[in-house]
């Protein structure tokens, strides 16, 4: 009975107990939420006061002497470097190749043998326009032996005066055909040494275009040499490698003789080669709008190759610089570094801290590189890539 009346007295409510509040579990899955919000403001608000973080660089700064060759650049134009000597060389006369004495890269001097056809026809061509002078020599002397006879004769009233005069006139004949028989020794000897290839001029073979055994014959000029049939080698003068490039219609009047440039190739971007204007070509391409000019470089190097594809960027003459008067360096900085704002050019310099917004006037853009013609020093530490929300006045810390 005792255990009975425990139990029912465990069931009995509690009526002066305080009852639950209804927003004691929302409040709870509700706090996580705000302490993250929390932390976050914190650390925006740390990196507010600590400043944005920025990537900053220094300009990049060309010192220009009494020697400087050149100025500011004005305009950049796409080519392929070329060499101003090239030849394809073929045989004057057709045959089947006998020799090849050289390959891709052999460098040649003038006159020097690349190649040999057969010429066993034309040797024995030779030996029987030699046999034909022989004969028609032989043929010459007898008649001038009968002709001083004729003479003797006829001085003694024994011959007639007309065979006198025919024998004059075999003489005559005999002299002719002497002088056929010797043409025709010369042309088979010239023909025999035209079997005999050689370079017409001191170069590299840059394509080999035959083989041993293969048929060859002349060349018309101006063939490409890329399609070129029956040739034997292309070769190339690399002492006289130079750019050839486009430049648009409205960017020719820029240009003027001797026009000083630097010239860059894809396959070695780090590599800057001094150069000059040659010529600009006096007609225009109407399909592209251009006018293709030809830059000369001054300090070539074993690197180039032809067909390499080049920039050249044309620069203003440089102005020399004088005692009172020295040359101003050149500026360039990166062309990510420059943005705009409120439609004018400006960068941003780190300095205590702070960004301090710099107008600028840019000139023209060399390899990534903007030359900057008035705003910088060349001292100064700018943003690369600043924020479109970057201002005037805001904190800042540098990378690394």
């Amino acid at each position: 009975m005792n255990d009975l009346k425990g139990d029912l007295a465990s069931l009995k409510i509690d009526r002066d107990r305080p009852p639950r509040s209804p927003w004691r579990w929302p409040l709870l899955l509700l706090a996580p939420a705000v302490l993250g919000l929390l932390a976050l403001y914190a650390l925006r608000a740390r990196q507010a006061f600590a400043g944005v973080e920025v990537q900053a660089v220094t300009p990049t700064v060309q010192k220009k002497d009494h020697a400087g060759p050149a100025g500011s650049p004005i305009l950049t134009a796409s080519g392929y470097v070329v060499a101003r000597r090239k030849a394809v060389v073929s045989a004057k006369i057709q045959g089947r190749l006998a020799q090849l004495r050289v390959e891709e890269g052999s460098r040649v001097g003038q006159g020097e043998v690349i190649a040999r056809l057969e010429s066993n026809d034309y040797e024995a061509q030779v030996q029987r326009a030699r046999a034909a002078l022989q004969r028609a020599l032989a043929d010459l002397a007898e008649s001038q032996r009968q002709l001083d006879l004729a003479r003797r004769l006829t001085d003694e009233n024994i011959m007639s005066t007309d065979q006198l005069q025919t024998a004059e006139s075999r003489t005559r004949v005999n002299e002719a055909a002497v002088s056929q028989a010797r043409a025709e020794v010369a042309f088979a000897v010239a023909t025999l040494a035209n079997t005999v290839i050689r370079a017409p001029f001191s170069g590299t073979v840059v394509k080999k275009m035959a083989e041993v055994g293969e048929s060859v014959a002349p060349i018309p000029p101006g063939v490409n040499i890329s399609t070129s049939s029956g040739a034997i080698v292309a070769l190339a003068d690399l002492d006289t490698l130079e750019v050839e490039a486009d430049v648009s219609e409205s960017n020719v009047a820029k240009l003027s003789p001797d026009q000083p440039a630097e010239v860059t190739v894809e396959a070695f971007p780090d590599r800057r080669y001094r150069a000059v204007l040659r010529q600009v070509i006096p007609t225009a391409d109407r399909t592209k709008a251009t006018v293709q000019v030809k830059v000369t470089i001054l300090d070539k190097d074993a690197q180039l190759k032809p067909e390499m594809s080049a920039k050249v960027t044309f620069e203003e003459p440089a102005k020399r610089a004088t005692a009172t008067e020295p040359l101003a360096p050149v500026v360039m900085v990166p062309k990510e570094a420059v943005v705009s704002r409120d439609g004018k050019p400006v960068v941003f310099e780190v300095r205590d801290g702070k960004v301090r917004s710099r107008p600028v006037v840019p000139g023209g853009e060399r390899q990534g590189q903007v030359v900057v013609r008035e705003g910088l020093a060349g001292s100064e530490t700018i943003v690369m890539r600043p924020p479109e929300t970057l201002k005037d006045g805001d904190a800042v810390r540098v990378k690394g």
